[in-house]
């Protein structure tokens, strides 16, 4: 489905941009663009890929830009077939202490993705979300739930389907930008204790591979407003903490202090009322869209008599992985295999 096509990545420059190119720059892809407003993380990329795929590095064009400002990605997005949606404030510290910069980025800045893809024809736009939009208690949270809101409405307003919008949700990324794995290795390097929040608390353990392919899969297999979720293994903090010392042959003590103010004890990737309608797909849950018409009277004349036998699906009911386990998954991540 990728042959001679046009792939934009908006925040191409971050942890997925870098392993959607690892993926597809070898690809049948025609050109593949990388939509940032980091001029100097796109020249870091620019020369790193000149230098390890020159025979490819042809096909890579830059753009700078912002999705907070529609007509810098309505430029780059002209004559585009696809769309990886990663562009977001994702730090939960920062959205917490600008709540507005994260709406402006998340939510307004996604709607100028989707209305310029509209315009532009695009085939199908995947946009990437997180496990704290599941029943979310902090500002990024709540900004990347109303950013799946917003992918729904636009695909429901689209009656003959020429753009499809769908949407992944993933939980922990190992190693990638606010991920606590590489404060942990920075901590043993420097001699210091393990800081944990929480002993008991547990995450969802996704590598960068895993997510590029959930996001693979919905291209593949997504219709008009879908979720994708990959089923993914779990560990508590302190499992990953004992499994990063042994890795790194650390005696260093790990120290709890306590959970941090809009941390949850589990994270939810699918939540009771979205179990519902879900459909298992083996390594995947989808989840369609509520497509439901603007007729009000049926969110209070119809219901589901069910929910109330229905489990979510969080990080504390998944597969729990055990220290040998999580050090299996650490090993797959380049930060290990030294």
């Amino acid at each position: 489905m990728f042959t001679d096509k046009v792939l934009l990545i908006t925040g191409g420059t971050g942890s997925f941009g870098n392993a959607v190119l690892d993926r597809f720059l070898d690809s049948d892809l025609r050109e593949i663009r990388i939509f940032s407003r980091d001029e100097k993380k796109q020249d870091d990329m620019r020369h790193l890929y000149q230098r390890i795929s020159a025979e490819n590095f042809k096909k890579l064009k830059f753009y700078i830009g912002d999705i907070r400002d529609y007509s810098s990605i309505e430029k780059a997005m002209q004559g585009v077939d696809f769309v990886f949606h990663a562009a977001a404030l994702k730090e939960v510290p920062s959205c917490e202490f600008f709540p507005m910069e994260a709406v402006k980025t998340n939510v307004i800045g996604t709607q100028n993705v989707l209305e310029s893809a509209i315009k532009c024809n695009v085939a199908k736009v995947i946009v990437l979300s997180t496990d704290k939009a599941a029943y979310p208690i902090n500002a990024m949270g709540m900004t990347k739930a109303m950013m799946e809101k917003v992918a729904v409405a636009a695909g429901r307003d689209l009656m003959n389907n020429q753009t499809i919008i769908c949407r992944t949700r993933y939980g922990n990324v190992m190693a990638s930008r606010g991920s606590v794995i590489p404060l942990f290795c920075d901590q043993i390097d420097a001699g210091q204790e393990l800081t944990v929040t929480n002993p008991d608390m547990t995450r969802f353990m996704m590598t960068l591979e895993d997510a590029v392919e959930l996001v693979v899969y919905a291209f593949e297999h997504g219709e008009q407003g879908d979720l994708f979720v990959q089923k993914a293994p779990a560990a508590t903090i302190e499992t990953l903490a004992q499994a990063v010392k042994e890795l790194k042959g650390s005696e260093v003590k790990i120290r709890n202090i306590g959970t941090r103010h809009s941390e949850k004890l589990y994270e939810v990737l699918v939540t009771t009322e979205e179990m519902a309608t879900a459909e298992d797909m083996g390594d995947y849950y989808r989840v369609p869209a509520d497509n439901r018409d603007l007729n009000y009277d049926k969110y209070v004349s119809e219901g589901n008599t069910d929910l109330e036998k229905i489990t979510e699906y969080n990080s504390h009911n998944t597969q729990r992985l055990d220290v040998e386990g999580m050090k299996k998954l650490l090993l797959k991540l380049p930060l290990f295999q030294d």
